[in-house]
C-alpha cells in the first residue's frame, strides 16, 4: 500500500513538473535530487577531496599508475568513480590535482569547460550514464584565458568566437551583480559564475542528465582550481 501511494505521489509530482518553464523545472531537480543523492557521489567527492589535499601538500601516493592496473582496466574495462569537466588549459592536470590513476576519472576537456557542443555533453552522458559515475565535476580554475578573453571584449574568430559568447553570459550577469570588480577577481568571479552557467546548461541540454539527477543517481558540483596552490575550491 504505501508503495502504491509513494508511486502515485510521484506521477502526480512528475505531471507538476512537466508543466514549469526549463529553468524551473532545473530548480526543481536540483531540490528534488538534493537529498537522494546516492552514498557513492559523497564518497566520490571525498575522495576528490582527499587526493586534492595530498596534490597540495605534495604528499601524493600516486593510486593506481601500476602496470597490474593498466592491464586489468584494459582487458576488464575502465569503472571511474566521477566525471570531470575541465578546462583545456595545461596547468590544469585533472588526474594529478586529485592524485588518481588510471581509470579513476573520467575527464573531458575543453577551452573554458563550457558545454555547448553535443560533442561534450554526449561525453559527459557517457561517463555518468554509461559508466555509471555517480558524481560529475564542473572545474573551473583561476587565471583562465578564456574567461580573460570574454572578459575583454576583444573579438575572436571562428570557433574561438563561440567559447568567447558562451562565457561573455557570465561576465555580464557578474558585471551588473558587481560593477566594482576588477583584475584577478573579476576573472576569477566570472570563471565561477561560468561553471555555475555550464552546470544549468548540461541539465537543460542532457534529458539523461536530468533523468539522473532527479533519480538521486548522478549529483552535479562545481568548483575552481587555484594554479598558484594547486587547491580545488568547491563551489
Amino acid at each position: 500500500m504505501a508503495v502504491a501511494v509513494a508511486g502515485f505521489i510521484y506521477r502526480r509530482t512528475m505531471l507538476k513538473l512537466a508543466k514549469l518553464p526549463a529553468a524551473l523545472l532545473i530548480a526543481a531537480a536540483f531540490f528534488m535530487a538534493a537529498d537522494a543523492c546516492a552514498k557513492d557521489a559523497d564518497e566520490a567527492l571525498a575522495m576528490l577531496k582527499e587526493g586534492n589535499a595530498r596534490f597540495v601538500s605534495m604528499a601524493m601516493q600516486h593510486p593506481d599508475l601500476t602496470a597490474e592496473r593498466r592491464t586489468d582496466t584494459a582487458v576488464n574495462g575502465q569503472k571511474p568513480f566521477a566525471v570531470v569537466l575541465s578546462c583545456s588549459d595545461s596547468r590544469v592536470p585533472v588526474e594529478s590535482i586529485f592524485d588518481r590513476g588510471i581509470g579513476d576519472i573520467f575527464v573531458v576537456r575543453v577551452a573554458g569547460n563550457i558545454a555547448v557542443d553535443p560533442g561534450v555533453t554526449g561525453t559527459i552522458d557517457y561517463g555518468a550514464g554509461h559508466l555509471g559515475c555517480p558524481l560529475v565535476v564542473i572545474m573551473a580554475h583561476t587565471d583562465c584565458g578564456a574567461v580573460k578573453l570574454a572578459v575583454s571584449g576583444t573579438r575572436l574568430e571562428g570557433g574561438a568566437r563561440l567559447i568567447q559568447k558562451t562565457i561573455a553570459i557570465a561576465a555580464e550577469k557578474v558585471g551588473k551583480e558587481d560593477p566594482g570588480l576588477k583584475g584577478a577577481s573579476l576573472i576569477n568571479a566570472v570563471a565561477k559564475e561560468n561553471a555555475h552557467r555550464v552546470k544549468i546548461d548540461l541539465l537543460l541540454a542532457s534529458e539523461e542528465l536530468r533523468h539522473l539527477a532527479l533519480d538521486g543517481k548522478v549529483k552535479i558540483v562545481t568548483a575552481i582550481y587555484d594554479l598558484n596552490t594547486g587547491v580545488v575550491e568547491w563551489v
